[in-house]
């Protein structure tokens, strides 16, 4: 598993616009962006590598109020496939315009809910084939969730209210199982590695992805990573 650590890039807000165009290089995406919102803080944050013309077009028509890809993803505890929201009026006004700016109506949308109440969602598109797509998604939506945690967690963290609540902790031997994970290895062979069963490892793993309030392995990966608990793979 690669995940473009954070914490090696400028301290700034063009780090996450960094970040992003990392990820689309890493996995031969045309664009993603990263939008949040934190209660406890009263923020709400945004990075995308779309161009200036369709970020100023997007905002000069409200489209924000309007993007299914934003108000639809929130609500699911699982990736999203564009696909899914082609029915929606309202994706259809966002996207002719976009098909406008040369943009693609292919695409995911990540959600990622921390423990606060807070949501992230990480979207990446790329115009291609449906059936390209499909291929390349089951590829690369395990570290899209890594990454998507990451960035979300990053950003949150970087608050000072947020920042002293955010702390869970693992175990050693949970800490050691991530690690390995991170470094992409399967359940049997870090099992293999540790001289412990598949199914210890499995406790192991089930256990961080309830300290780290994580829906998957990939996810607790990513927020282990970007709370500093372990290092990149």
């Amino acid at each position: 598993m690669e995940i473009v650590d954070l914490s090696t890039l400028p301290d700034s807000e063009a780090r996450y616009t960094e970040f992003l165009k990392q990820v689309c290089e890493k996995h031969g995406i045309d664009h993603a962006a990263y939008a949040g919102m934190n209660p406890a803080a009263g923020t709400v944050a945004g990075y995308v590598t779309y161009g200036d013309d369709w970020k100023s077009h997007y905002q000069d028509q409200g489209l924000i109020m309007l993007d299914p890809t934003l108000h639809m993803t929130k609500r699911s505890i699982a990736p999203v496939d564009w696909s899914r929201l082609e029915r929606s009026d309202n994706f259809q006004r966002v996207f002719r315009d976009a098909h406008d700016f040369g943009l693609s109506d292919q695409g995911v949308t990540i959600p990622v809910r921390g423990p606060y109440g807070d949501i992230g969602l990480l979207s990446a598109t790329r115009d291609c084939s449906r059936e390209e797509w499909k291929k390349q998604l089951s590829h690369v939506i395990g570290d899209l969730q890594s990454m998507a945690v990451h960035i979300h967690d990053t950003v949150v963290s970087s608050d000072e209210v947020t920042s002293s609540l955010y702390h869970p902790t693992l175990s050693t031997r949970e800490s050691e199982i991530l690690q390995w994970v991170a470094a992409g290895k399967s359940q049997q062979d870090i099992g293999d590695i540790l001289s412990i069963s598949h199914r210890t490892v499995e406790v192991h793993l089930r256990s961080s992805r309830e300290k780290l309030n994580a829906l998957t392995t990939p996810q607790a990966v990513g927020r282990a990573i970007g709370i500093g608990l372990i290092s990149p793979g």
